[in-house]
């Protein structure tokens, strides 16, 4: 699923398991104790927004990072706590009904006394399998039996999705993987963080394979056997930049010229092992990457690929074994994310609970939670960015009318879908015990593999969320023109039915506008308005529409963290165009308010103020210095402070709002602000 996600949308936010904070709205939306009105807002705006409440939050021990966000993540998972223990005490709801299922999923992973009474017994079949193992055709069969049981997925990813040149088709879809660090470079550059990290994994993979009975010295040249091969795969992949290339990432064979390509790996025969049939055509995301793994089959040792597929199998399953085997795995994270404590066993589960049965767990979240004036409102203010949108198409002075026509066409297609699915997922067939906690993510996962597989040769099932209801974040799909909001989201500090309408359209109208812009960001601006990926741009608007990015990208080039780690603006791009985008789109239909007509004040701040102050109270929040430095590398999204001023800057109306002057730091003359969308 993270696979497709990464694929197929862009998101708002940073999906991350962060979550305490109260569920009631303030009294004030826009709280004057939460800024620092010591800092002018033409220097610092982050800081004048959010300085006073930055300072009283620190990151608590049990997170990496602590904003808005965060705040309204720890909400929503302590009311699906609340769901779960109540459906797992609820020992009279019937059999196979959806509370007994979530209650069922829920009690087994709390069962700690059973789960540490069997330490590592639940894959010890699965590691001695490894060792039947007699040659290279006989890894690859593993491999894909793996896959396909939920146990682990070695090598490279695999995903059924939607043919990006025909999106009424589903195709099977190959692409890089097989490596465990979060970025190619941790493998391949030798600065001190790369080395520190690295080292962490050596101790873990150390520490792993001793917990399944290996020496120390066996253990040891294990782990550095399976940081030799993940180093080649890591060489062999694209970097995080060029895989934003829609068109570089599509490559279709058919499944006889792809075989070719790699002798060692016919995919004639492959594909049937993966539950594949019938498929003359598959979709390659980084075809050098596969020519690179087919010559590694012949120079890697048998051995060294059985303790591969060991170490696929035991990374898989650390988290949810023993306490050696857990703690083990948090140092590992530790190591990486600065992480100072555990995050409580109840969250852990209740967030897996939500992400392996997210749709069965919905459905008694919505019943409690999910407000439907919410919805109708949602259903007003995105009818009202989507007007704002259409005026702001009009009025581009830098796009001829050939375009806008196609530009305004996607517009008015885009399919917004709030709160949640309108079929839930039944998950027939899906096996749960209220005992068997591990056989349980077993199940999920090869039912989840089997669901997917078996959407080939079928229409495309345009109902479907790509996100659970109690996710706080938002999405657009190119290949869908979807903007999908889940009920998660729904809250202040983004959406509040009380709030003025400054409040709303500074929060959730900029995230509808966001999502929108995501449509017409480098990347989704090269899918037509059926989602097709297709060109609609004449020449002369595409080259205007790209001097305008490759400005952005050197705006947001010259923000650092950490004093000298830039932000990567080719990385960050479609984020960065959707913050510009959305917010210019939100402040426009804010703007057709009578709110936004009035001059009329409220706790001392102008409507405008207002709208911008709430921008900013989003994307406050702390980070771990680890956690940063990683972010900066793996998440296509700015950090918050630069989110925060990096669209406003562009914008002539919070200059007016906040009398920001030539001299103030932010400051940018008219002609060099950004105007795209």
């Amino acid at each position: 699923m993270n696979i497709k996600l990464k694929s197929y949308f862009a998101a708002l936010g940073i999906i991350a398991a962060s979550y305490s904070a109260q569920a009631q709205s303030p009294a004030k939306f826009i709280d004057p104790a939460n800024m620092d009105l010591t800092v002018k807002p033409g220097d610092d705006f982050y800081k004048y927004a959010s300085g006073t409440w930055i300072k009283n939050n620190p990151v608590p021990a049990k997170e990496t990072r602590w904003g808005s966000f965060n705040a309204l993540r720890d909400f929503n998972i302590n009311a699906v706590k609340g769901l779960v223990e109540d459906a797992a005490a609820d020992k009279s709801a019937p059999a196979g009904s959806v509370k007994r299922r979530v209650g069922d999923f829920y009690t087994a992973a709390m069962d700690s006394i059973t789960i540490e009474k069997l330490g590592y017994t639940p894959i010890k079949a699965d590691l001695a399998k490894i060792q039947l193992i007699k040659d290279i055709p006989g890894i690859l069969d593993h491999a894909a039996y793996l896959r396909t049981s939920g146990l682990a997925a070695p090598m490279f990813s695999f995903f059924v999705g939607q043919d990006r040149k025909n999106v009424n088709k589903y195709l099977a879809q190959l692409g890089q993987g097989g490596t465990t660090l979060p970025d190619r470079d941790y493998y391949l550059k030798d600065d001190s963080r790369s080395v520190k990290i690295r080292e962490a994994y050596q101790t873990y993979m150390t520490t792993l394979f001793t917990l399944t009975g290996n020496t120390a010295a066996e253990a040891k040249k294990k782990a550095t056997a399976v940081m030799a091969i993940e180093k080649q795969l890591a060489e062999a992949q694209m970097a995080r930049v060029e895989m934003r290339d829609p068109h570089k990432t599509y490559n279709k064979f058919t499944v006889t010229e792809f075989s070719k390509t790699t002798p060692g790996l016919d995919w004639s025969a492959m594909l049937p092992k993966f539950k594949v049939k019938g498929q003359d055509t598959i979709l390659v995301s980084s075809p050098k990457f596969f020519t690179s793994l087919d010559g590694m089959l012949k120079t890697v040792s048998l051995s060294d690929w059985k303790t591969y597929l060991e170490w696929n199998i035991l990374k898989s399953a650390a988290p949810n074994l023993s306490s050696p085997f857990v703690n083990a795995t948090f140092a590992f994270t530790q190591a990486q994310s600065g992480q100072k404590v555990q995050t409580p066993r109840w969250q852990r589960m209740s967030q897996l609970t939500d992400g392996t049965i997210g749709e069965l767990l919905g459905q008694l979240y919505v019943a409690k939670y999910f407000k439907p004036d919410a919805k109708v409102r949602m259903t007003e203010l995105i009818s009202n960015l989507r007007k704002a949108f259409e005026i702001r198409i009009k009025g581009l002075d830098w796009m001829s009318d050939a375009t806008k026509e196609k530009a305004l066409a996607k517009l008015n297609a885009f399919v917004p879908k709030i709160g949640y699915p309108e079929k839930w997922k039944t998950y027939d067939g899906l096996a749960i015990g209220r005992t068997t906690y591990l056989q349980n993510l077993r199940n999920s996962g090869a039912w989840a593999y089997n669901e997917m597989v078996d959407q080939l040769g079928k229409p495309v099932d345009r109902t479907r969320f790509g996100m659970t209801p109690p996710t706080v974040n938002a999405y657009y799909s190119p290949t869908m023109n979807e903007i999908v909001f889940p009920a998660g989201i729904l809250q202040f500090p983004f959406f509040d039915p009380n709030a003025d309408d400054a409040v709303n359209y500074g929060g959730i109208g900029a995230v509808i506008g966001h999502e929108m812009s995501h449509g017409f960001d480098d990347s989704g601006s090269q899918y037509d308005k059926d989602g097709n990926l297709r060109n609609w741009w004449t020449p002369e608007d595409k080259v205007k529409f790209e001097a305008k990015t490759k400005a952005l990208g050197e705006q947001f080039d010259a923000y650092t963290v950490l004093d000298t780690i830039h932000v990567i603006g080719k990385l960050t791009m479609g984020e960065n165009i959707g913050d510009l985008g959305g917010l210019n789109a939100a402040y426009t239909a804010f703007k057709l308010t009578k709110q936004g007509q009035s001059e009329d004040k409220i706790d001392g701040f102008t409507p405008d103020q207002r709208f911008f102050l709430s921008w900013a109270q989003v994307w406050r929040g702390n980070v771990l210095d680890e956690t940063a430095a990683q972010l900066i590398k793996t998440d296509p999204h700015s950090p918050g402070p630069y989110r925060t001023i990096g669209a406003p800057v562009n914008m002539d109306a919070w200059y007016k709002a906040f009398d920001v002057q030539p001299g103030d730091k932010l400051y940018k003359k008219p002609e060099d602000r950004i105007r795209m969308w």
